[in-house]
């Protein structure tokens, strides 16, 4: 008898009901989050089960004999259900809430409710969901690692457009003065020169030789030529805000600044130490070798990839459901004579950015992609649309060398008679959205 389980999860208890395949309760209980909580689940099951659910070679549960829906796919719970070789289906629960108001509109809920619909879904309509994805340990790993490495340079980013609005606002002039030596602002030199003069004022001041030191510490080339175009920009006469706002802006943002510039300062860091962690646990996946001959992809983006596809066999039925799991095919939208297509904004969002930074990158190292985003760009996308386009050819050349167990190769990702350029799919609409 198959047994399906609803799981709605809090941080320190787990509202839990058992039901047949015909939907009758058969137990219902709330259960504290650990090893505690996990028993008893495990009890609760056992209670419900037969020698013919368990395979008597292995004493491992037949397939489908337990089948569990949660809102989560983390932590050591869900690890713990997988382990047991329950079928686990990690939900969304946007997913849910719209089942939920299938059977009721007045908006009401309840834990137990909820629980009620988790295991509604996995008996009923399993086959529209995806059961978590059965991972080595090995890529599990390197998921948290890809997963913390991204959210830092997310972070960096965040922070510097942060930076970059407040010096537009009242110190142009060090933006102006940096980009006229080509330094980007999140560079070390940058930074230290910001905490050293975080306003005009301090700026003004800043002697020459002060700034070649921190060019040179940053192992600049043609040091005093750039020191000496920094500080022409920085002593230039500029517009200032009146003397009351300068002042105010000066002991408000100031602060603000040297304190950004310090997290910058050590995301940078850590983003270097935990980009060599990624690195080496990327290189020893058997995958590694088939990944890094794709076009756009090094250790980093590739490792991104890896761990946000896994590695499980036959996860992805065909190109098609890889694709649709990146985020980067379309999708339509039709009612009546109108046809819309669309980009796919509800997706993985990391592996969706990690897609678009290797169609980037591929741009320059591969004739092929190249020439496929010329042809999109021709026929009126914009150069984000031609990007995603060009990801999605990506990703299904990429299950291709997967499925076959081959390396990237030019020629036979794109074909094309006579040296011509490869005509991509056409996707007039979606170039468009």
């Amino acid at each position: 008898m198959a047994l399906f389980i609803g799981d709605d999860w809090a941080e320190d208890h787990h509202d839990i009901l058992i039901t047949d395949e015909h939907g009758k309760k058969l137990a219902k209980a709330r259960l504290p989050e650990g090893l505690a909580g996990i028993e008893r689940l495990h009890a609760l099951v056992a209670e419900h089960l037969t020698d013919a659910d368990v395979d008597p070679v292995t004493g491992h549960l037949a397939s489908d004999r337990v089948v569990v829906g949660i809102e989560t796919d983390r932590g050591t719970w869900v690890v713990a259900l997988a382990a047991a070789g329950y079928t686990v289906y990690a939900l969304n629960p946007m997913q849910t809430a719209r089942y939920r108001e299938r059977y009721s509109t007045s908006g009401a809920k309840s834990d137990a409710a909820d629980a009620a619909v988790l295991a509604r879904i996995v008996r009923q309509d399993r086959e529209h969901h995806r059961p978590l994805a059965a991972d080595s340990t090995d890529v599990v790993g390197l998921k948290i690692a890809t997963r913390a490495h991204q959210s830092l340079i997310w972070d960096r980013t965040r922070h510097l457009l942060r930076l970059r609005s407040t010096l537009l606002a009242f110190y142009p002039a060090a933006l102006q003065a940096f980009g006229e030596v080509g330094i980007e602002l999140g560079e070390a030199d940058c930074l230290e020169l910001l905490a050293a003069a975080p306003d005009p004022d301090r700026a003004q001041a800043l002697s020459r030789s002060k700034i070649a030191a921190m060019l040179r510490r940053a192992g600049r080339r043609e040091v005093e030529a750039k020191a000496e175009a920094i500080q022409a920009v920085l002593r230039a006469a500029a517009l200032r805000q009146p003397d009351p706002v300068q002042r105010a802006y000066a002991a408000s943002v100031s602060a603000s600044v040297s304190a950004s510039v310090g997290l910058l300062v050590a995301l940078r860091t850590q983003i270097g130490e935990l980009g060599q962690v990624v690195g080496q646990g990327f290189g020893q996946h058997p995958a590694a070798e088939i990944y890094l001959s794709q076009p756009g992809l090094g250790p980093v983006l590739g490792a991104r990839m890896l761990a946000e596809f896994g590695d499980a066999p036959g996860r992805y039925r065909d190109a098609r459901a890889r694709k649709n799991y990146a985020g980067t095919s379309p999708i339509t939208r039709r009612s009546g004579t109108r046809k819309n297509v669309l980009a796919r904004y509800a997706r993985n969002r990391h592996l969706a950015d990690t897609a678009y930074q290797q169609a980037f990158c591929a741009l320059q190292g591969s004739p092929g992609a190249r020439a496929y985003y010329d042809i999109c760009r021709a026929r009126g996308a914009n150069h984000n649309a031609a990007l995603r386009q060009l990801a999605n050819r990506l990703i299904g050349i990429l299950h291709g060398c997967l499925r076959h167990g081959t390396l990237y190769d030019e020629a036979t990702a794109w074909p094309c008679p006579a040296g011509r350029a490869p005509v991509p799919t056409p996707q007039p609409a979606a170039a468009a959205a």
